[in-house]
């Protein structure tokens, strides 16, 4: 008998037949149960952050499966669009290249090959904690189909009028042309004018102190530019 417990001359071996079993895919009669797994992005590895809510989550599937319950554990990884392009144009910019001259459909067809090597990675990790997942129905936030649906339920629900294309304030990038999201920002406070739109609270505040600073203008944000955008969220053309 070894002096210590090894797992990894075991488990691994042990979670390639259940696998191969295909023992995490929905059986029984019971009521249905599921869970999405909270995707992550395409471009990172598994923190432990991953491995505390992926222990919550499989606890929970694995006891409805114990109860009969037709219990699905829905695997599926994100795009990052943002990351993953910065990614992908930083190993073409250091063949001196840049991603107008490699052109769009070269382009994506390395973004597709980032895609394979980070999401594999991901798999592994997820496959190394024992997560009990239905591989056989993991899905990519860019596979065709997958698009098809998500656009489909956006119109739907605008049709409806349960959601609506409005003017939205947010994040645009000049460097990538996209808008990105707050959490990609660095904000630090300047001393810059905007561009004066009378119905701009900071410039009417600033109006309204001209007696006491004829300089300082609303707080603006750097080094991505704060813009008025018009934008249809669903559609990603």
């Amino acid at each position: 008998m070894e002096n210590s417990f090894d797992p990894h001359a075991i488990e691994q071996a042990l979670y390639k037949e259940w696998e191969d079993a295909n023992y995490f895919a929905p059986a029984g009669n019971g009521p249905a149960y599921c869970i999405v797994i909270p995707p992550p992005n395409v471009t990172g590895s598994l923190h432990m952050g991953h491995a505390f809510q992926h222990t919550l989550m499989d606890a929970l599937v694995r006891y409805h499966r114990m109860k009969g319950d037709r219990t699905l554990w829905q695997m599926g990884t994100d795009h990052a669009g943002i990351a993953t392009q910065m990614l992908v144009e930083r190993q073409v910019n250091g063949e001196g290249r840049t991603r107008q001259e490699v052109g769009r459909e070269a382009f994506i067809e390395r973004v597709w090959e980032w895609k394979q090597q980070s999401g594999g990675n991901i798999s592994r990790q997820l496959r190394r904690m024992g997560s009990s997942l239905d591989w056989t129905r993991d899905r990519f936030t860019m596979d065709e189909g997958f698009s098809r649906a998500v656009i489909e339920v956006f119109v739907r629900l605008h049709e409806e009028g349960l959601i609506y294309r409005g003017q939205r304030l947010v994040n645009w990038d000049p460097a990538l042309r996209t808008a990105i999201s707050d959490l990609a920002c660095w904000s630090r406070p300047t001393r810059e004018r905007c561009a004066g739109n009378s119905s701009c609270e900071g410039c009417a505040t600033s109006d309204r102190r001209k007696s006491r600073s004829s300089t300082r203008g609303p707080t603006s944000v750097a080094p991505t530019v704060w813009t008025w955008w018009w934008r249809n969220w669903w559609s990603w053309s």
